[in-house]
């Protein structure tokens, strides 16, 4: 990037794998998190709802991406005591933050979805020749 960011993050991961940029970009950037955090954009909801939402997913994948989102304090977890059980998530305050960013990405690939097409069918065409 001309901005130096590439440089900036090169120089803060260096090359080990337990490297905390890296893995906080693998997890604000894994599929099933940029889907939940986009679903949550419109408030809370529950499980059922999340899940009913997110096409492909998992019930243990969307368990698995609300703890990790939890951990990482993306994610806040309400559990009211009633019976049945009900447990509410939303994006925390920090979430929050990461709302612009996937707007902007969401945006981008809406604005070049066309362009995007166009390339992986050209080498699609290109990949069939050789």
């Amino acid at each position: 990037m001309e901005d130096g960011t590439s440089e900036s993050v090169t120089n803060t991961c260096g090359t080990g794998m337990s490297c905390e940029v890296r893995q906080i970009l693998d997890r604000i950037g894994d599929k099933w998190s940029l889907l939940v955090m986009v679903r949550l954009t419109g408030g809370t909801l529950r499980f059922t709802e999340l899940h009913r939402q997110i096409d492909g997913i998992s019930q243990r994948m969307l368990t698995l991406t609300l703890r990790q989102l939890e951990r990482d304090g993306i994610v806040e977890r309400t559990v009211h005591a009633v019976v049945p059980p009900r447990v509410d998530y939303n994006l925390s305050t920090l979430g929050k933050t990461l709302l612009d960013p996937i707007h902007a990405l969401v945006q981008w690939t809406l604005d070049h979805a066309d362009e995007v097409a166009a390339a992986r069918t050209a080498y699609d065409g290109r990949a069939a020749v050789t």
